[in-house]
C-alpha cells in the first residue's frame, strides 16, 4: 500500500493538527523536523496496519481452503476436503415389498405334507402372500487423493447379513479404471442399473436367470471417444447363472473371464438417436463343480457348489431345478447382445442372453455308520452340452413429462398435498421369457424321463421343473420425489411342462413314459415402497 503524503498533510491541516501559524513559522527548523518525524511515524503505522489486514485476509483464505466440506442432500450425506480430492459418502436403499398371488406354486420338490405344509393337486405348495424387506442396503463409499476409492454395501434383508459390494478402485484415467473385490458383473445391461433405479419390481429372466449377478475378482473398464464407447474386461471367480458369490475363497481355483463393450455414438448430438445405446457382453470359463458331494444326504449349502443354478419366476417362485446328481462339468459360455433407448418421457430396454453349459451326472452314496461312504464319481457317457436362453423387452413412459433415463427419475414437482404437487407418474410394460434345452429333460435314448430310479441320464424332471416360462408384466411407478417411490406390478407367467398329469400320484413319476403337463399359470401382484438416497 503506497502512502500518499500530500493527502495525509491535507487531512492534518483540515483537522487542525497543523495550523496556519505553524506554516508562517516554517522557518523554525526544530518544529518542522518534529512535524516531519510525526508524519513518518504515522505513515509507518498505517503501513503496518495495512500489512496486518493483508495477512488476515490470506490466513482466512487459507483456512477456508483447508476447512472440510459437509453436504447433505437428495444424493446422500458426505464430508470431504475443500479441494474435493478426499471424500466420504453415506447413502442408503430400503425397499419394503408385498407379494400377493392369485395363482401359483412355490415348490418344485414335492415335499411331503408332514414336512412343509399342504400339497395342492399337482404335488406343489400354493404360493403364499408375504410381506418382506427386499433390500436394506446402507452404503459407505469414498475417495482418497482424488484417484483412489472404495465402496462397501452390506445387505440386511433376508434374515441375515452379507456384503453386496465390497471393492477398492483406482480411477487412473477416464479410459482406464481398475476395480478389485466383490462387485456387479460387467456383462448385463439391466444388471448395471442400480437396485433403486430399475423400472420393474423385479429384473427379467435375462438378468436374474442367465447372466451373473455379482462376482469377486478384478475388472478394468473405461470410456473412450468422448464417452461414446465404454469397455470392460474382468477376471473373476465365476458364479452359476444369476449367481451372487460369497466373499469367501473360491474352492477350486478355476477362473471366469468376462468382457463387455457398449456404444452411445449419438450421445452429444441433437438427433432423435441421442439416447440410443447398444453393445454386447460375454463370459467364458472351464468349470467343474465340486465332485465330493454326498448326493443322498447333501445339504442345501453343498448343492450351491455344483456349479448349476435353479431358476425363479418374476414372482420369485422356483420353477426349475436340476436333479441332485447333476453337476457342471466343463465349459460355460454366455453371451448377451443388449440395447436401450431414451427419448423424452419414453424409455426402452431390450436384452438377450444365452448360456452354453457342459453338464454331467455323478453318483454317490450315504456314509456308513463308521463314517465311510461311496465316493462320488462322474457317470461315464452322461456329459451333455445344454443351451438355455432368455430375452426381454421393457418399455416405460412418464405421463408427467419428465425425461426418461437409465438412472432414476427426478419429478418436475414433488408430491405435496399442501402445495398441490403430485410427483411423477410412469407406466411400464415388459415381456420376458426363458427357454431351457430340451436335452435337459431327456435320457440317453432321447426320450423324456422322470426323476428317480428310472431317471435315464436326464438332468431334470419335467413333472416338477418347467422347460420354459413366459411372463407379461404391467405396472405403474409413482415418484413422490427424488428419493421416495411407490411401485405396483402385475405379472402373469405361463409354463411349458413342470407338473404331473392330474390323477397320478407323486410316486408314479418314476416311470419312463412322459407323465408331465403344463404347470398352472402364476398370477402375482408385486408392490413396493422405496426410499433411496
Amino acid at each position: 500500500m503506497q502512502f500518499n503524503y500530500s493527502k495525509f498533510a491535507t487531512v492534518l491541516i483540515a483537522s487542525g493538527i497543523i495550523s496556519f501559524p505553524a506554516i508562517v513559522h516554517a522557518n523554525d527548523s526544530t518544529e518542522l523536523e518534529e512535524l516531519r518525524g510525526l508524519v513518518q511515524e504515522l505513515s509507518q503505522q498505517v503501513k503496518v496496519l495495512a500489512r496486518k489486514g493483508e495477512i488476515n485476509e490470506e490466513t482466512a483464505a487459507a483456512d477456508k481452503k483447508a476447512a472440510p466440506v459437509i453436504k447433505a442432500g437428495t444424493s446422500g450425506f458426505s464430508f470431504g476436503s475443500a479441494d474435493g480430492k478426499n471424500e466420504i459418502k453415506f447413502r442408503g436403499l430400503l425397499q419394503a415389498d408385498h407379494r400377493h398371488y392369485f395363482d401359483g406354486a412355490n415348490d418344485v420338490r414335492g415335499r411331503s405334507n408332514e414336512r412343509a405344509g399342504t400339497l395342492n393337486a399337482d404335488g406343489f405348495h400354493n404360493a403364499e402372500d408375504t410381506s418382506l424387506l427386499r433390500r436394506v442396503r446402507p452404503t459407505i463409499e469414498g475417495k482418497v487423493a482424488g484417484k483412489y476409492g472404495f465402496r462397501f454395501t452390506p445387505e440386511f434383508a433376508g434374515g441375515s447379513a452379507s456384503a453386496v459390494d465390497a471393492y477398492v478402485e483406482a480411477n487412473l484415467n477416464p479410459a482406464f479404471k481398475i476395480r478389485a473385490g466383490k462387485q456387479k458383473s460387467i456383462v448385463g445391461l439391466e444388471r448395471l442399473q442400480g437396485g433403486g433405479d430399475i423400472k420393474f419390481v423385479e429384473r427379467s429372466y435375462v438378468t436374474n436367470a442367465i447372466l451373473p449377478n455379482r462376482d469377486l475378482g478384478v475388472t478394468v473398464s473405461g470410456d473412450l471417444l468422448g464417452n461414446k464407447l465404454n469397455y470392460g474386461v474382468g477376471i473373476v471367480n465365476g458364479v452359476a447363472d444369476g449367481g451372487n458369490i460369497s466373499t469367501g475363497a473360491e474352492y477350486n481355483g478355476e477362473r471366469e473371464y468376462t468382457a463387455r463393450i457398449f456404444a452411445t455414438p449419438f450421445i452429444d448430438s441433437d438427433s432423435a438417436l441421442a439416447g440410443l445405446g447398444f453393445g454386447i457382453g460375454g463370459t467364458w470359463t472351464d468349470y467343474t463343480g465340486e465332485k465330493n458331494l454326498n448326493f443322498t444326504d447333501t445339504s442345501a449349502a453343498d448343492a450351491t457348489r455344483n456349479g448349476l443354478p435353479s431358476y425363479v419366476t418374476e414372482g420369485q417362485q422356483t420353477f426349475f431345478r436340476y436333479t441332485g446328481n447333476a453337476i457342471a462339468d466343463g465349459q460355460r459360455i454366455r453371451w448377451s447382445p443388449q440395447a436401450n433407448y431414451y427419448n423424452g418421457p419414453l424409455g426402452v430396454i431390450a436384452e438377450y442372453a444365452k448360456v452354453s453349459q457342459d453338464v454331467s451326472l455323478a453318483s454317490g452314496g450315504s456314509a456308513s455308520a463308521g463314517g465311510a461312504g461311496t465316493s462320488t464319481v462322474i457317470t461315464p457317457g452322461t456329459k451333455k452340452n445344454l443351451k438355455h436362453d432368455a430375452w426381454e423387452i421393457g418399455v416405460s413412459y412418464l405421463l408427467t413429462g419428465e425425461d426418461a433415463s437409465f438412472k432414476g427419475v427426478k419429478p418436475k414437482t414433488d408430491f405435496d398435498l399442501d402445495k398441490g404437487g403430485w410427483g411423477a407418474w410412469e407406466l411400464v410394460a415388459r415381456y420376458s421369457e426363458i427357454n431351457l434345452d430340451n436335452d435337459t429333460f431327456k435320457n440317453a435314448a432321447g426320450a423324456y424321463a422322470a426323476e428317480g430310479s428310472a431317471i435315464g441320464n436326464s438332468f431334470a424332471d419335467l413333472t416338477k421343473s418347467a422347460k420354459s416360462a413366459e411372463t407379461w408384466t404391467l405396472g405403474v411407478n409413482w415418484y413422490l420425489n427424488t428419493n421416495a417411490k411407490l411401485a405396483l406390478n402385475y405379472a402373469r407367467t405361463s409354463f411349458d411342462g413342470g407338473a404331473l398329469q392330474k390323477g397320478l400320484a407323486q410316486t408314479q413319476n418314476n416311470n419312463a413314459t412322459n407323465r408331465s403337463r403344463d404347470r398352472e399359470d402364476e398370477d402375482a401382484l408385486l408392490a413396493r415402497f422405496q426410499v433411496a438416497f
